[in-house]
């Protein structure tokens, strides 16, 4: 049988990095339990509205965030605050496809495109890596905001 994942990511500031793989990956932020959002109702004000009703003190209110696929087929994100810095290389990175089914140059454009509003949301960009045919496609390696490797592929 298989199961779900959820990829958990350490953050020093988790609802910023959360907004930032939301816009990234097109995923949305849940309401709170018992939540009924309306249309068009920002459930980061509804979790600020809920954590001070359960009597979350202010400072730990951004201690967690998470983010959900909105077709409810690709793993739910959690990201929960630590206080230390990353200091060494991802052992495991996020893939971002961004270029399904495109090749060559128009491949890159397409990647060099989605860097490009990627970069406007506080990612880093760090190297590209050029199509080697038939082991590689191309791809770009990126930072998120907080430095977590990831690749545009």
């Amino acid at each position: 049988m298989s199961r779900q994942i959820q990829v958990t990511f350490d953050a020093h500031d988790p609802r910023a990095l959360s907004s930032f793989w939301r816009d990234t990956l097109g995923y949305v932020h849940p309401g709170p339990p018992g939540a009924d959002l309306a249309a068009g109702a920002d459930p980061l004000a509804a979790w600020d509205d809920f954590l001070e009703s359960a009597g979350v003190p202010e400072d730990r209110r951004n201690s967690a965030s998470a983010i959900e696929d909105p077709d409810g087929t690709g793993p739910r994100l959690f990201f929960q605050q630590v206080p230390e810095d990353k200091v060494a290389k991802n052992r495991v990175h996020l893939d971002v496809r961004a270029a399904p089914g495109l090749a060559g140059e128009e491949r890159m454009a397409a990647l060099e495109a989605e860097c490009e509003r990627l970069v406007a949301l506080g990612a880093a960009r760090l190297r590209r890596s050029e199509p080697e045919p038939p082991m590689s496609a191309g791809f770009i390696v990126m930072a998120d905001p907080e430095g977590n490797e990831f690749c545009l592929d």
